[in-house]
């Protein structure tokens, strides 16, 4: 193991490697956590300070760290083989992974094209959207309806029928125009929404939704039967419903997903960050056999699907992923995930209660926390979310909305000492805020 402070690591850090969404300039100045090893629900920086993981690592995390079943998982894979392409070819551990997936996914007759991350999954979505109806010999159907404060990743595809923010309007002269209707803020969406549809349908290559949470917005949540009125109206219509699952499955959000608790079976569906339990880079695009079937022809014929990644398919993350799937159920996580989840809205009332706190928001595990600083205040997001990391539990904001994320493995007594450190990270940035002349 190399050696050196969390400072000499910081300078090594800022000095060779470029972080998404963080100014570089002020990298250093901002204290980050440099982090040697993990175990459990635990990190531990290269100081040997120990950090209770409440993001689990950016929502990818599900059953802890270094967990021994998964490493021998990910061991016994190795010495097979780590990687081989799956473009025209196929390798043991894909197949046996989309076999175990196809058991579970709410799709149709599923077939799985896999890439490896969240942004991948989703532009494979809509560019098989696109390319189904020019199967068919349709090519009007070139647009796409999406909501407001919907974010699906930073490629220029998923930029698209996102919603902006994090700077990305920068991008515009890049991205594609496509019909935009209100997000979860607004509580009529749903009708709103398909008020568009009943319009628009036939100019619609596919409509893309994040089931029950809207999770980059600051976890803007919806009720099961508003997602079950717009996709029964998206389908009715002949449209393809495109479920970007990448946040929200694999537990967070009381189910395997969240598509399950809206009682919906999307034609396309989007998987990532969980599916490996935050080892392994890997996602996939799932289609139902009526989408799949589509693109069936002569070899190297124009209904071919010319797309593909180099590392589609690896062993070694489809190995992990399996296991992970399997340990889910043998070990009872996600029914002891909802029970976490009911427990965490109990321990989470202090917060919610505190005159600088807007709002708590929650579907399961996913909780954001809406901040309401006095005016003229600024960054109150990150103060918090600093003065949490500084007493051991790593937190991360968007914008003044602090995201709570456990993992599926997280205690009671850990939530406990989740929402304590909350109340006191508040409280004190607070103070801070009055004390200033």
């Amino acid at each position: 193991m190399q050696h050196g402070t969390a400072a000499q690591w910081a300078r090594r850090d800022a000095a060779a490697v470029w972080h998404g969404f963080t100014q570089m300039a002020a990298y250093e100045q901002s204290a980050p956590v440099i982090v040697e090893r993990g175990e459990g629900n635990y990190l531990y920086d290269t100081d040997g300070r120990r950090y209770l993981d409440a993001i689990s690592s950016l929502w990818v995390m599900t059953l802890g760290h270094a967990d021994p079943d998964l490493n021998r998982a990910a061991t016994e894979q190795l010495h097979r083989i780590s990687h081989s392409t799956l473009l025209g070819n196929g390798n043991t551990a894909a197949i046996a992974l989309a076999e175990v997936l196809r058991a579970v996914v709410p799709v149709a007759d599923p077939h799985f094209l896999f890439a490896s991350d969240g942004a991948a999954a989703v532009e494979q979505a809509i560019k098989i959207a696109f390319q189904y109806w020019h199967n068919q010999g349709v090519t009007d159907r070139t647009a796409y309806l999406a909501l407001g404060s919907a974010y699906h990743g930073d490629s220029v595809g998923s930029l698209s029928v996102g919603d902006g923010g994090f700077g990305t309007d920068l991008f515009d002269p890049l991205r594609f125009g496509v019909l935009r209707t209100p997000g979860y803020d607004d509580p009529d969406w749903a009708a709103r929404a398909i008020s568009v549809l009943d319009e628009h349908h036939q100019e619609l290559a596919a409509a893309v939704i994040e089931p029950l949470v809207q999770g980059a917005a600051g976890i803007l949540v919806t009720d099961p039967d508003q997602v079950a009125a717009f996709a029964g109206a998206v389908q009715a219509r002949g449209v393809p419903l495109i479920c970007d699952e990448v946040a929200t499955g694999f537990g967070r959000t009381g189910a395997l997903f969240a598509s399950e608790l809206c009682g919906i079976r999307p034609d396309l569906m989007c998987l990532g960050k969980g599916i490996t339990g935050g080892y392994v880079p890997l996602s996939a695009t799932v289609a139902s056999s009526d989408v799949y079937e589509e693109f069936l022809g002569e070899d190297l014929g124009p209904r071919t699907f010319y797309h593909g990644h180099s590392y589609s398919g690896n062993a070694l993350a489809c190995a992990v992923a399996t296991r992970h799937l399997e340990l889910l159920f043998e070990r009872g996580l996600i029914d002891r995930a909802a029970e976490a989840a009911e427990h965490l809205g109990k321990a989470l009332a202090p917060v919610a209660a505190l005159p600088t706190v807007k709002e708590v928001r929650r579907r399961g595990l996913m909780t954001g926390v809406e901040l309401d600083p006095p005016e003229g205040a600024s960054r109150w997001g990150r103060r918090v979310c600093a003065a949490a990391v500084r007493t051991g539990v790593l937190l991360r904001p968007l914008g003044d909305v602090v995201v709570v994320m456990p993992p599926l493995s997280i205690t009671d007594t850990e939530i406990d000492t989740i929402a304590a450190t909350l109340v006191t990270a508040i409280q004190a940035v607070a103070a801070e805020e009055h004390a200033e002349p």
